[in-house]
């Protein structure tokens, strides 16, 4: 493979993006080079393409290669169907066989019978390409790679290569007090000022209003890294600017509908199994007489933050049982060195640890009136450590929660337990969502590492992540889990492979608070799920979606041999007749 071109200084980013008058050529990275090669098919096909910059319309639910000329595309006005309120998204592809210098897109007011809807409420977002896995279990041996695109860059020129493909995205946030109705618009697409194509779409909006983000039902949780931003983009951890960067992407999951805050109690609790490892939140301090004391102020700063801006259901806390079983705290007894000490659950050390923070804990969630929505997460923990551990977290902070991604239907047995999420390939049983509902208890699902379809890796194809909305509603489950939402490799932008996982499986979002193909999606399957809900409410005909319901439920979903990308049309199809009658 060809080694990926180096990611340029952020001071030279800041300098190219900050250029005010003409137009200077701006890039924030240079892409990897195609480690496909095409074959003499695919270069000739670059021969017969005109010499003037073509656009036209693609398909939300596919990627497209940066090096082939694109095919198969949609030159009529493009039909995007919405509720009030909902944000929803287009794909269209621009290709150059000669190249074009700063290239840009202008987006036209939305203009229809009920009144006119402002251009400000699409955007246009030029889709960047990254390294990736191709899909195979062969992977962590350094297998065959493929260029993907995924990243929506904030650019507002881009210069295209000779022989490229560009995709761009579009993303149209239709406000809430929107009149119902058919709006036309277009987009027009220039480079140095001539060169334009004109593309025409259509916006429906529905009579129905989607609820906002803050009040949607389905229970999100995608772990959120802070150390992640902290090393990405530069800065100290923990400081007021590492904050400051912090807010804009958790704003983002905010809009997404999150409801868990991701906290830390000790040492990195996944043992480093992302490029950066997790930083406590608090600081464990033995002193010289034995006691204990706990410093609390980047939890408490942490969780201020998350909770200011509106994700406030649930603190979830990793973990009693960190994967190495080892803590960290400082030893006053030895000239405040740092002591590493390994608490396996069942072992003596086990309760002479956690006890004492555990009261101290929970003194201080009381404190802070946080005790009620505060839980003591596992993941993937055995039956055995989870015996010992919830043996002392009830001797000490019964009133604390638990919760737990599991993999060992551990849910059964601990059926106080409020937040569990079952492995795809591994669902719970419908009554035992129903009854742990009745206890307001919730119950999701989780992809992660696997199955390799349909998941939310950099090289699975778009729609997969509305299928997850889909799964949810048809097996009734209360949301999902992702075991995160920006665990970044070393260079994402530019590489999205860390080894150890598959490519994209650790994050969905970009440094610098830059959105996904994958993450924009995963939110249309959250907003199928709200719609489902909100017409079932409101006594809606669902027979159409319910038979697409059925097929969901009871064909194997990981059968990538299945048509499951027309399904999900006839599924979307079904659930804006719904909305219409």
């Amino acid at each position: 493979m060809k080694q990926p071109k180096l990611f340029l200084s952020l001071a030279a980013a800041l300098m190219m993006t900050a250029c005010a008058g003409d137009y200077t050529p701006v890039e924030t990275f240079t892409e990897a080079d195609d480690p496909v090669a095409l074959t003499a098919e695919q270069q000739a096909a670059w021969d017969n393409v005109t010499k003037t910059l073509n656009g036209s319309w693609g398909s939300p639910d596919l990627r497209y290669s940066r090096s082939e000329v694109p095919t198969a595309l949609n030159q009529d006005a493009y039909h995007l169907t919405a509720w009030r309120g909902e944000r929803t998204s287009a794909q269209l592809l621009l290709w150059t066989a000669e190249g074009a210098q700063g290239v840009e897109c202008e987006i036209a007011d939305f203009k229809g019978e009920a009144g006119s809807l402002p251009a400000s409420i699409a955007e246009a977002h030029f889709v960047r390409y990254t390294v990736a896995d191709v899909q195979n279990y062969n992977f962590k041996k350094g297998g065959p790679t493929v260029l993907m695109p995924d990243m929506l860059d904030t650019l507002e020129k881009f210069d295209m290569e000779a022989k490229t493909t560009r995709p761009v995205w579009i993303l149209v946030t239709v406000p809430a007090d929107a009149a119902p109705g058919t709006y036309k618009s277009s987009i027009t697409i220039s480079h140095n000022g001539w060169g334009k194509v004109t593309l025409p779409f259509e916006l429906e909006v529905q009579k129905h209003t989607l609820a906002p983000a803050s009040e949607w039902a389905y229970h999100l949780d995608l772990w959120q890294h802070p150390s992640a931003v902290a090393r990405a983009q530069g800065l100290e951890m923990w400081s007021d600017e590492h904050f400051a960067a912090l807010k804009p992407i958790m704003e983002r999951l905010a809009n997404a509908g999150q409801k868990v805050i991701t906290a830390t109690l000790n040492k990195d609790p996944w043992n480093h199994q992302c490029y950066d490892a997790y930083e406590s939140m608090i600081v464990w301090t033995k002193h010289k007489d034995g006691s204990w004391s706990y410093d609390y102020k980047v939890f408490d700063r942490w969780v201020e933050m998350m909770l200011s801006i509106g994700i406030d259901k649930m603190i979830n806390c990793y973990s009693m049982v960190p994967w190495n079983c080892e803590l960290e705290y400082i030893d006053e007894a030895q000239d405040g060195k740092v002591i590493t000490v390994k608490a396996e659950p069942g072992t003596a050390i086990f309760p002479v640890i956690w006890e004492p923070f555990l009261k101290d804990f929970k003194k201080h969630l009381e404190a802070k009136g946080w005790l009620a929505f505060t839980n003591i997460a596992m993941d993937e923990r055995s039956p055995e450590a989870m015996d010992a551990a919830v043996k002392v977290l009830e001797k000490c902070a019964p009133e604390m929660g638990f919760a737990l991604a599991d993999n060992h239907k551990s849910y059964k047995k601990y059926t106080m337990m409020r937040d569990v999420c079952v492995a795809m390939r591994q669902p719970a049983d419908l009554n035992d969502i129903l009854s742990r509902r009745e206890q307001n208890y919730n119950t999701t699902f989780y992809v992660c590492c696997g199955p390799f379809y349909p998941n939310t890796f950099t090289s699975s194809e778009p729609y997969e992540a509305e299928m997850l909305g889909w799964y949810n509603v048809a097996h009734d489950y209360d949301g999902m889990l992702r075991w995160a939402y920006n665990s970044w490799p070393a260079d994402p932008q530019v590489d999205s492979r860390y080894g150890n996982w598959m490519a994209g499986d650790t994050y969905l979002v970009y440094p610098y608070n830059r959105s996904s193909i994958r993450f924009e999606r995963l939110i249309d399957g959250i907003e199928v799920s709200e719609k489902v809900r909100a017409l079932r409410a409101a006594g809606a005909d669902m027979s159409a979606v319910d038979a697409v319901l059925e097929k969901v439920r009871t064909v194997e979903i990981t059968d990538y041999k299945q048509p499951w990308q027309e399904i999900m049309t006839e599924a979307r199809k079904a659930l804006d007749e719904a909305a219409r009658k």
